[in-house]
């Protein structure tokens, strides 16, 4: 286990919400973006392309012996001015520790061609100042952010983006390289509930057009400030209503969280391990912990790591000691 704190309660914050905040962002959106080793198409859509990063020898894995596979979902409240490339210097540290990563790109919203979205996905920067941090004493913002995720879109793409990957991965990379019989889903934000979310479609109702008969063959789920519960994410505000967004507005909650809420998803059987800092202003360690709190309720333990003093960035920085950690909870579960 890592030198995070397991506990499934986050110890009180030892730093105000929002400081070193700013810093912390700075640091993890300033690393270059590192170009991957291949990029595959998993649909037709410009944004159904997963970027493959090949791995560097583990220290002490068997020789010749394939890699495990990591599937990275990135953040960005699931808007469109938030793509792959902010997470790159994340998908290639992971490589560094000797893994295959994927790192899956998908259909945010608003929709192309619409008053708030990009017409064309090169219209896109590469990388975006992230969302401001939630802060309930902050002022109004002048405008209001264009519309979250795009429904059903967004879960399309990612049902068929895990389903691709075992293929892909071997096309990509070689199977002398990969092993996508061992593979843990990872994502960050926004990116963790979706990977929740792609681990837990067995749970969904066989009625839902991303149901899987059986468990997704993954080891497990290593989650990075998810948005993990809707109640919790929606009362707090995160990410200025982003979840009433994904889901295509407040008259479509009610049908539509049985579907979307990993916290509605459980228990899945399969291992997950949640990794948040407690003094994340942007997704609240609250929300997490209303996760596990869930988790518990029907009868299934995650791992909650707990990182004192870290905020919501540092765990994508390749720079920071919580990136060490996550690297950490990965490889528990992938070797």
């Amino acid at each position: 286990m890592s030198a995070a704190d397991p506990s499934t309660s986050p110890p009180a914050a030892d730093a105000a919400p929002g400081r070193r905040a700013a810093a912390e962002e700075a640091s993890a959106f300033g690393h270059a973006p590192v170009p991957p080793d291949a990029t595959a198409s998993y649909g037709d859509h410009p944004d159904q392309l997963i970027d493959f990063y090949r791995p560097a020898p583990a220290p002490g894995a068997p020789a010749g012996r394939p890699a495990p596979l990591v599937v990275l979902f990135h953040g960005g409240a699931w808007r469109a001015a938030h793509d792959r490339t902010h997470v790159s210097p994340l998908a290639a540290h992971l490589a560094t520790h000797g893994y295959a990563v994927a790192s899956v790109e998908y259909r945010r919203g608003p929709a192309p061609g619409t008053a708030d979205g990009p017409r064309d996905p090169r219209d896109r920067l590469p990388q975006q100042p992230s969302e401001p941090a939630h802060d309930a004493a902050a002022p109004a913002q002048a405008e209001p952010l264009p519309p979250a995720g795009r429904w059903p879109e967004t879960f399309d793409d990612v049902a068929a983006a895990v389903d691709a990957l075992p293929a892909l991965a071997v096309t990509a990379l070689g199977a002398e390289a990969v092993d996508p019989r061992r593979t843990v889903l990872t994502g960050h934000s926004a990116g963790g509930h979706l990977a929740l979310w792609a681990a837990a479609r067995h749970v969904l109702s066989p009625e839902s057009p991303w149901h899987r008969a059986t468990p997704s063959p993954v080891r497990g789920v290593v989650a990075l400030a998810p948005i993990a519960d809707f109640a919790s994410a929606i009362r707090l505000g995160v990410c200025s209503g982003a979840v009433v967004d994904l889901l295509g507005g407040a008259d479509e909650l009610t049908a539509r969280l049985p579907d979307a809420d990993p916290a509605a998803l459980l228990p899945t059987g399969i291992a997950t391990t949640i990794v948040h800092g407690t003094t994340d202003n942007v997704v609240p360690p609250q929300v997490s912990e209303a996760f596990a709190r869930a988790s518990a309720v029907a009868g299934e333990e995650v791992v909650a790591a707990w990182l004192p003093g870290t905020g919501h960035f540092p765990l994508i920085d390749p720079s920071t000691a919580a990136c060490a950690a996550v690297a950490d909870e990965i490889a528990q579960l992938a070797w």
